[in-house]
């Protein structure tokens, strides 16, 4: 039997139909598998996108002052987790206290004088009043000086046509003329004495109208002075106010560059407050891999700090305006020289799950890696870009 066993190995025909069976049951696996292959990739693989280029991150709240002065307290330091609205930095108040006193100061002040204008307006009108009397009076004057005028005029004319033929002294000529010559006196001053009357008269309705103006329609509340240092007052409150620095948003202290007796400037950057609780990804796909990348897609996402152990679950938010190149410090100018096309990557935001990054936080630049998968609808960029334009 051990004879006829190797006959048949020895014999070449055998050999030849076994390895036949064997390359036809290889090439039966290789078609198998590629099929299989073709068909997970067709069905299943070809509708997911990733990439491992992508990064945490979020908008960091800078801390600047809106006053300068003295840091007195400095009450937070870096890594340190704040609530919005909780103070980090108080600035010496004094000089803004003082600025309030001096604004609360102008404040009554310009009551009171808004108080006077109106008080005023009744003097000044009871000021029109008298001098309308003086005018009066002084008309009364001229009328009489005139008619005194009129008498003196025609004695002297009879005196003096009676001089020539006797019937009249020098005495009595020299009292007519004289007579004449005080009448004529009295109805210069007269005249003088109605031209002042009018223009003092003019001189109060000008002051009555002046004060009116500073009160017309308004009330010592309403007065644009009073709202003027109203304003200037609030304003100074404001400034007050402002030496307490708080947070902006809640989240975790970091570059804190501040430091306690400083003298800082408004506007001076004192911390950055990182809102980890809104932390967002930036996944940078190639070109090649956004035809079917659409806002609002399932998307899901692994970071390197925790493994794949923990997988975040988000959705595609955004695709950003330009790629990367585009918005770099230097731009590539390919319009000149020696031409190289490179695969471009653009950025696009993944909103996370607020649950899952609460349970698992992350915090800035941390690497990240994200699957997106295309099957799960969505808009495309620029249909939802051009939506929220029209809106």
């Amino acid at each position: 039997m051990t004879d006829n066993a190797s006959s048949v190995s020895a014999n070449p025909v055998v050999r030849e139909q076994r390895r036949n069976k064997l390359l036809a049951g290889l090439a039966g696996a290789v078609v198998v598998a590629s099929v299989a292959g073709g068909g997970y990739w067709w069905l299943h693989a070809s509708h997911f996108v990733s990439t491992d280029n992508a990064y945490a991150a979020v908008e960091v709240a800078q801390v600047t002052p809106s006053v300068g002065g003295t840091v007195l307290e400095v009450l937070v330091k870096d890594t340190q987790a704040v609530k919005q609205g909780e103070v980090l930095v108080r600035i010496d108040p004094t000089d803004a206290r003082l600025a309030l006193a001096q604004a609360e100061a102008e404040l009554a002040r310009a009551v009171r004088r808004v108080k006077g204008y109106v008080a005023n307006d009744g003097g000044l009108k009871a000021q029109v009043a008298a001098r309308e009397a003086d005018q009066k009076s002084a008309a009364a004057q001229l009328t009489a000086a005139q008619a005194d005028m009129a008498r003196a005029t025609i004695d002297l004319q009879r005196r003096e046509a009676l001089a020539h033929s006797g019937s009249v002294s020098g005495d009595e000529l020299t009292n007519a003329q004289n007579a004449f010559a005080a009448a004529k006196a009295r109805l210069a001053s007269a005249q003088a004495a109605q031209a002042q009357a009018e223009a003092n008269r003019e001189a109060a309705v000008g002051a009555k109208q002046v004060n009116a103006t500073l009160i017309e329609g308004t009330t010592a509340e309403t007065n644009p002075e009073v709202l003027l240092a109203l304003a200037r007052r609030d304003q100074a409150q404001v400034d007050l106010d402002r030496t307490t620095v708080r947070a902006p948003v809640t989240g975790v202290v970091a570059k804190r560059s501040v430091q306690l007796g400083q003298r800082v400037a408004a506007g001076a950057p004192l911390m950055s407050v990182v809102p980890v609780q809104q932390m967002y990804v930036d996944a940078n796909f190639k070109e090649g891999q956004l035809g079917k990348v659409r806002v609002g897609q399932s998307v899901e996402l692994q970071a390197d700090l925790y493994g794949s152990q923990v997988v975040y679950h988000g959705t595609v938010a955004g695709l950003s305006g330009g790629s990367g190149a585009a918005f770099a410090a230097i731009p590539a100018q390919n319009a000149t020289g020696n031409w190289i096309k490179v695969v471009q990557r653009l950025p696009v935001r993944v909103q996370l799950d607020p649950t899952e990054l609460a349970a698992h936080p992350l915090r800035v630049g941390l690497s990240m890696n994200v699957t997106v998968d295309t099957r799960s609808g969505g808009e495309p960029a620029a249909r939802v870009a051009s939506t929220t334009a029209a809106q």
